[in-house]
């Protein structure tokens, strides 16, 4: 993928979503709650601080897992893949440790 965000951009692909619930009935398309979950591909250099124009790095990197908004970022496809153009601001923690839990 040859996607670079700009300023505090956050390129992120969602977790999928569950198809089945712990019981076994199949989730409907219609029914499914959009995933808050992703791995980051890709991160602009950082937003530029008003008062010195410094560059403020991120606090994500490529590879990290995080949790964002339920409805923050812009949906697109590249190279048929779906994914999340977030701003800085819409990521509200990263995922530590082996594998992340699911989200609610």
């Amino acid at each position: 993928m040859n996607l670079q965000p700009l300023d505090d951009r956050i390129v992120v692909r969602p977790s999928e979503s569950e198809e089945t619930t712990a019981s076994g009935l199949v989730i409907p398309d219609t029914a499914k709650e959009k995933p808050q979950q992703g791995e980051v591909l890709a991160a602009g250099p950082g937003r530029r601080s008003e008062n010195t124009g410094e560059i403020i790095p991120l606090d994500v990197a490529v590879g990290d897992r995080v949790v964002y908004s339920k409805y923050g970022g812009t949906e697109i496809a590249i190279d048929g893949e779906d994914v999340l153009i977030l701003t800085s601001r819409d990521v509200l923690a990263k995922v530590t440790g082996a594998k992340g839990g699911k989200s609610k």
